[in-house]
């Protein structure tokens, strides 16, 4: 599934600062975004088996690292609907597994990020300017700090895609 960039269904009469965050997320996992690659890009032509591959033990696999981004930015997208944000960094749920490498379950990954994307850049792009300062629910930050963060986090892992399927094909 493409990540939408101009989906449609929201008023943008009332906000912009949560538009323009929505539109960062999209540029950078499928837009043009300036530093580089959007994640669709990295992931074109990636097998499920290089997917898989950890270059070095203490390294994540590109398929982790995509199945951890999907999950906080999925954490994120509930945070906004009002769920407590979970306690996930340093525990063993920020790390999710890859159970079957196969070529189905890599495009279900894919497919499964990009979905979580567009509902994510949709839910912030209707979210309320005037409640970016408030709380995350079960956080201990504002959701301006969440959304921003969430690409920033992701772009920091697009970084280490790049040189993961970097090592794998030389």
């Amino acid at each position: 599934m493409p990540i939408v960039l101009n989906p449609r269904g929201y008023d943008d009469s009332m906000n912009n600062e949560t538009l323009r965050i929505a539109d960062q997320l999209r540029q950078v996992f499928s837009g043009n975004p300036w530093y580089g690659f959007p994640l669709t890009e990295l992931l074109a032509g990636i097998t499920a088996e290089e997917a898989a591959v950890r270059p070095l033990p203490s390294l994540h696999s590109i398929w982790e690292l995509v199945l951890h981004m999907n999950l906080w930015a999925r954490v994120a997208l509930e945070a906004s609907q009002g769920v407590s944000m979970p306690k996930l960094y340093g525990t063993e749920k920020d790390w999710l597994t890859v159970d079957a490498a196969s070529a189905p379950a890599w495009q279900a990954a894919k497919e499964q990020i990009a979905e979580t994307i567009n509902h994510l850049a949709q839910a912030i792009a209707r979210f309320d300017d005037t409640r970016l300062p408030e709380t995350v629910p079960g956080g201990e930050y504002d959701f301006e700090y969440l959304f921003r963060g969430i690409i920033q986090h992701s772009v920091y892992h697009f970084g280490q895609i790049a040189m993961v399927k970097a090592a794998i094909r030389t």
